[in-house]
């Protein structure tokens, strides 16, 4: 009796370890990179929508660009992810001050982008692409339009914290 509760405890724990899934592969370029496109975005929107209207024109120090300046700065990545895309085009956020039309452009940068990192696989990352003066790995241009926000999206953080404001990536610590 011991010998038969015996075998069917290795062939159970046999029958367990046969049915666990395989080990997950290495972490995927494109999902790592769509990841912290999707981070970013939401973080910079967020902020974007958060600052009050009469902050827009706040800037720390002489010299800096005010937030409203920093939003459409990152609005204008509409030319690097529409050319990405097939067709360049410009920022609606030129010229512009009010906060409503700043994050509209915002938005709508964002909406282009998202297409750009939509296509972006493992397999077409190393693609070359037009970018700048020349030819550049698709994934190098993707990952310079994250970098760059987060780049923007940290010194904004200055500004909104300056003004008693959390940060949204700050938020619920």
């Amino acid at each position: 009796m011991k010998k038969i509760l015996a075998l069917l405890t290795i062939a159970g724990a046999a029958g367990f370890v046969a049915a666990q899934p395989p080990p997950p592969g290495p972490p995927s370029v494109a999902t790592t990179l769509k990841a912290g496109y999707e981070r970013i975005k939401t973080n910079f929107v967020k902020a974007a929508e958060k600052m009050p209207e009469d902050q827009y024109n706040f800037k720390p120090a002489e010299g800096i660009e005010t937030f409203g300046q920093r939003v459409a700065h990152i609005a204008n990545q509409m030319g690097t992810c529409s050319t990405i895309n097939g067709a360049r085009k410009p920022s609606s956020a030129v010229g512009k001050t009010a906060k409503a039309d700043l994050v509209a452009a915002l938005k709508e940068s964002f909406d282009e982008c998202d297409k750009a990192f939509a296509v972006l696989t493992d397999a077409n990352a190393t693609e070359a692409i037009a970018a700048g003066r020349g030819q550049q790995p698709r994934v190098n241009v993707l990952y310079g339009v994250v970098v760059h926000a987060n780049e923007v999206y940290g010194a904004m953080g200055v500004y909104m914290r300056v003004k008693g404001l959390v940060p949204p990536s700050s938020e619920g610590r």
